[in-house]
């Protein structure tokens, strides 16, 4: 567990000078001995970091509490507050599939939640009894984390197959619940990601096993009753640079076994009929082309990038032989216009698609072609559908949420065209939609690129200048940055801050050529859009230089590093959770887990030296100067597989070691979670507090003299 006593001034790392030459140029690395030799031990147990280690991440997290001690009130109030706006024994509401209807809930107070289903309704219109399939409370009961993965019915409804991780290191083991007896079977299966699809007749299931480098590489069958050593190899995915994963269509028809990095994919289906079936390919894997696979009748509709669609459109191919040369366009490109998901209902293809920074959803009847499409009228919103168990069904659900107003979810009547509101997110302690402003305006990069920044702030907000502000970001893999409600950041904003959400290019918040010009060579694009976002908002008066406070994580914590690197000035502090700083000594290492499957996002270092010289000009922890930096707080994980542990440690003693003035620079690593920080739903509250803690005190002066040192 992480040390609690106070310490009067930072931990100072040892200096360790390493060196290596790689292409021509010398890499110095003065921590590079706070990455632990047994670091995939430490995966799976942390106990195992080596002593010396552990101690120098301990009295980081004892600095960071004793510069944060003073603000364990306002974390307490934040905690309150932000508790307070969600409804402790929610709900979702219930899905149907044939006999019952499945749904989660929470218990009021609980962490964790419970998988649930009750008979549909009798004749009679009583509902039927609430059977707890699964209490994810008390398993994680003594357990100092617990993080449930999937959990999913048999189609007989016999079953329930669940996953769950007791280390925070993504590495899942599943059980089989008997749900008359409430008792697991003996089938007890290590080391997957959590996933599983059953086969039609409920005898099996399928499931992805991680490798000894924790990549995602085989997918199997597992028979009920039969041991894990057993298990059918149905696909090995042998390129370190792709990872394997499962899907089923909605129909429930076809396994999809997929393998794909991040511009690159490959699918083959498998009968899920068949007890003995092997996967049939879709198409072979081409660099550059992706698809994704939808199934209705003797067809398969298919999401492509292919023959130059850089935003997608949608082909049908015949089930027999889908191959490209059979690939028929149905929903054509359309430039600008990016289809982010498809779903096949009967006779009806949905898709989900985004224009002009909006989303919308699109229902087509497959017979008559004719196309209807489901959007609101706000200038930033957040849509998406859930698909839910069943395919014979005129009814569609999705769930729409402004960043002022709670998220509502719909049933939607594909033959009407009727909306019924389902659910609407309560906010128990209060919440008026009417007391926010919401806005999209945009920012102009350097090149003259237009970037979208999503707002918001309290009506009575004056916008003088004088507001501290907020600024989130990411920017990478694809990802856009949804403007939906979320009521931890009502904490600052109802304490007078900005809230705002650079959709900075990295991401597809324009389409997938705004993805593209914020990648690789292109990457630098990312962080210069965030700055441009940040100077917008001061010379609009939403806030000013110095006054903001930026936000990101993962890869967004990159983001973060390289910010502070160029513009320290426009910044009050910089939040840096679980952050990817390391990007040049991690992206040249292939020994870790995700690092292969990288190589398409920023660029293979190794063989290009364009793509070395690329990373090495922007990497955070190369990049960090002898200058004065703001005030920094970064996270970590000890069981992270995704950006591990020594990322913002090492950064953190570098920053310390070369910054001539500013700060302070905290380090908390959760000594019991991974990437995700804490499972629970109220301990992952404490964590926001600590960093909305840090918001308001950097963005309200800082810390005295003593305490930035």
């Amino acid at each position: 567990m992480t040390s609690r006593s106070k310490v009067a001034s930072p931990p100072i790392a040892a200096v360790r000078p390493q060196s290596r030459v790689v292409h021509g140029v010398t890499l110095k690395d003065d921590y590079a001995w706070l990455r632990a030799e047994n670091w995939r031990d430490v995966l799976r147990d942390p106990d195992t970091l080596p002593a010396e280690i552990r101690k120098h991440i301990e009295m980081e997290n004892a600095w960071c509490d004793t510069l944060m001690a003073p603000t364990k009130a306002l974390q307490r109030d934040l905690i309150k507050e932000m508790r307070g706006r969600i409804k402790e024994d929610d709900s979702e509401p219930p899905q149907p599939d044939g006999p019952f209807l499945y749904y989660s809930r929470y218990r009021r107070g609980g962490e964790h939640p419970l998988i649930c289903r009750k008979p549909q309704a009798n004749e009679g219109g009583k509902p039927g009894r609430e059977q707890v399939m699964l209490d994810a409370d008390a398993l994680a009961e003594g357990k100092e984390f617990f993080d449930l993965g999937d959990a999913e019915h048999s189609p007989d409804h016999r079953l329930l197959a669940w996953s769950a991780d007791e280390a925070g290191s993504e590495l899942f083991l599943i059980r089989v619940r008997d749900l008359a007896t409430g008792r697991d079977l003996p089938d007890a299966i290590a080391d997957t990601s959590g996933e599983m699809i059953w086969a039609a007749d409920s005898s099996a299931f399928t499931y992805v096993a991680l490798d000894d480098d924790h990549r995602p590489t085989r997918v199997l069958r597992h028979r009920l009753g039969t041991p894990q050593s057993e298990d059918e190899l149905l696909y090995e995915e042998t390129d370190p640079g792709l990872f394997a994963d499962i899907d089923q269509t909605q129909s429930r028809r076809l396994l999809l076994i997929s393998s794909s990095d991040h511009e690159t994919s490959e699918v083959s289906l498998v009968d899920l009929a068949d007890k003995a079936g092997k996967p049939r390919l879709v198409a072979p894997r081409l660099a550059g082309r992706q698809y994704s696979v939808e199934h209705h009748g003797d067809e398969l509709l298919i999401l492509t990038n292919a023959d130059g669609a850089e935003d997608f459109k949608i082909v049908r191919a015949p089930l027999s032989d889908p191959s490209p040369s059979n690939w028929v366009d149905l929903v054509p490109h359309k430039r600008g216009r990016l289809i982010l998901s498809h779903i096949c209902l009967a006779g009806r293809l949905i898709r989900l698609e985004r224009e002009e920074g909006l989303p919308r959803i699109v229902i087509r009847d497959l017979e008559s072609g004719t196309e209807s499409s489901i959007a609101f009228d706000e200038e930033a919103y957040g849509l998406g559908v859930d698909a839910g168990y069943e395919f014979e069904t005129d009814r569609l659900r999705f769930i729409y949420a402004s960043m002022a107003r709670p998220a509502e979810t719909y049933d939607y009547d594909l033959a009407t065209g009727e909306r019924t509101l389902v659910k609407r997110q309560e906010v128990p302690s209060g919440h008026d939609a009417e007391a926010y402003v919401v806005r999209r305006i945009f920012a102009m990069a350097k090149d003259g690129a237009r970037v979208p920044v999503s707002l918001l702030h309290r009506r009575d907000l004056k916008l003088d200048g004088s507001a501290p502000c907020l600024l989130y970001g990411y920017g990478s893999y694809g990802a856009a940055m949804s403007a939906s409600f979320r009521t931890r950041p009502l904490s600052l904003v109802d304490r007078g801050f900005v809230y705002a959400i650079a959709h900075i290019r990295g991401g597809t918040d324009k389409g997938w050529g705004w993805y593209l010009d914020g990648k690789r060579q292109n990457k630098p694009n990312s962080f210069t859009d965030f700055i441009a976002a940040g100077e917008m908002l001061a010379a609009e008066g939403f806030t000013s230089r110095g006054r903001i406070v930026a936000e990101g994580g993962s890869a967004g914590g990159m983001l973060m590093g390289a910010v502070a690197n160029l513009a320290p000035e426009l910044f009050a502090g910089i939040i840096a959770e679980v952050p990817f700083v390391d990007v040049l000594n991690t992206i040249l290492d292939e020994s870790l887990p995700l690092t292969p499957m990288e190589w398409p996002e920023w660029g293979d270092p190794i063989r290009d030296v364009a793509a070395f010289r690329t990373i090495l000009g922007y990497s955070p922890y190369d990049n960090v100067k002898a200058q004065a930096y703001p005030p920094i707080l970064a996270t970590g994980g000890l069981a992270d597989p995704r950006v591990t542990y020594w990322e913002p440690a090492k950064w953190v003693a570098r920053l310390r070691a070369t910054m001539t003035g500013g700060g302070p620079i905290m380090l908390h690593t959760n000594m019991d979670a991974g990437h995700a920080g804490a499972a629970g739903r109220f301990d992952s509250m404490k964590e926001t507090a600590l960093a909305y803690a840090f918001a308001i005190t950097a963005a309200g002066g800082g810390w005295d003299a003593a305490g930035s040192s």
